[in-house]
């Protein structure tokens, strides 16, 4: 499943606004890289006003680099499925549309086999409200987000939307994952 001779994979992941999905991912050990983008749609090199707006069906998503010697795809899955509902189609609480669907762009088709295997077990726990929805696709172009999306929770803890929204994922995933979260 290596996507890069270093022994690094790539996986793209969409649940809901990237910047909570981003800064839950930059806190696991194991993860090199988190950038915030697009994928999934039809124009190419889109703008987050033309995402936003849905008319290019790209979802907001995160690529994630990450060593799976350090972090396994199962419990990098995990996390993923905790820090968001994958049983809402196209929304994730009052953001609402195709940009925020819950999407896995896979890179190789084991990591498809995986999140299958992560999927099948998370709708066989009954912990969830409904079936996932979440979409398994191959992994489409992906775009960078402009530049003042990456890092956005670091940059802007105090901003309202990161304090009610992202702040309670990056505070769920320390208290529900301890042993994944990278030691300062």
């Amino acid at each position: 499943m290596a996507d890069a001779a270093d022994g690094t994979e790539v996986i793209t992941l969409g649940g809901g606004c990237f910047w909570c999905l981003e800064a839950v991912m930059q806190q696991l050990d194991g993860v090199e890289a988190a950038v915030p983008g697009y994928a999934g749609g039809q124009r190419p090199n889109p703008s987050y006003q033309q995402v936003c707006s849905g008319a290019t069906g790209h979802a907001e998503v995160v690529q994630v680099s990450f060593d799976p010697r350090s972090l396994s795809l199962t419990d990098l899955l995990k996390v993923f499925f905790a820090a968001h509902d994958p049983t809402q189609l196209n929304r994730q609480g009052n953001d609402v549309g195709t940009q925020y669907r819950s999407v896995i762009f896979w890179h190789s088709e084991a990591q498809r086999d995986v999140a299958r295997d992560v999927i099948a077990a998370l709708e066989a726990s009954g912990k969830l409200s409904g079936p996932v929805v979440t979409e398994l696709s191959p992994a489409p172009p992906f775009y960078a987000a402009e530049p003042y999306h990456h890092d956005y929770f670091s940059n802007n803890a105090m901003q309202p939307y990161c304090q009610l929204v992202v702040e309670p994922k990056v505070m769920g995933t320390r208290r529900n994952f301890p042993e994944l979260v990278r030691r300062s």
